[in-house]
């Protein structure tokens, strides 16, 4: 399953890498909302499960100075972009956002910030892969998710536009991403915030340890 899923990101992202980031910034709204709330201080270790391009690490690493940055993605194309991107200044691997080991890697067992941008939407096992994220979090560690919501304040035409050109993409917004999440806040002893974006766009869940 893990492979198959890698081989059809490659395929997906092999054309679009180039411009995956100019095109994306005009519908994958609230990642630049999640940075500013990340409140990581220096020293501190962020990981970005399904890092892709870099986007967001570079952004964190400009935001936030002196946090020490990783990243993960299980497509070899994306950390093609990534590793252009950030250089030395990131640790980056290519894994399996549903089950890794983070010391083997990416050199350390705990992460203080871990974040998912509009990645859940993309992987098959999501909540399996929001579990093995909150359970790298260190002491007073913070998950932070950023993806699609309901769309319930969009037109409803918009709206079916909005859905299926995400299906072109493998995209399926995660209605109940909410109530996993309270199921995986209960079963680690992690504290829960759900917020929901302007018309229902986005939504963001924090779970903090």
């Amino acid at each position: 399953m893990a492979s198959d899923h890698a081989a059809l990101m490659d395929r997906v992202y092999r054309w679009q890498r180039p411009i995956y980031d100019l095109t994306r910034k005009y519908y994958l709204f609230g990642r630049d909302r999640l940075i500013d709330e990340l409140d990581a201080r220096r020293g501190m270790a962020v990981l970005e499960i399904g890092c892709g391009t870099g986007r967001n690490l570079s952004l964190i690493g400009a935001r936030w100075p002196g946090v020490k940055l990783h990243g993960l993605d299980i497509s070899h194309e994306m950390l093609r972009s990534a590793r252009k991107r950030m250089g030395m200044n990131a640790t980056l691997a290519q894994a399996d956002a549903t089950r890794f080991d983070a010391a083997s890697v990416l050199g350390r067992d705990t992460f203080d910030r871990v974040v998912l941008s509009y990645a859940v939407s993309m992987i098959p096992d999501w909540e399996a892969a929001v579990a093995q994220a909150a359970a790298v979090l260190g002491p007073r560690g913070t998950l932070t998710i950023v993806d699609f919501g309901d769309g319930s304040g969009l037109p409803a035409f918009a709206r079916k536009l909005l859905h299926a050109w995400l299906r072109q993409f493998h995209v399926t917004p995660r209605r109940d991403l909410g109530n996993a999440a309270a199921f995986i806040a209960r079963m680690q002893g992690l504290h829960l915030e759900h917020r929901r974006g302007p018309l229902g766009y986005y939504q963001i869940v924090r779970l903090s340890r």
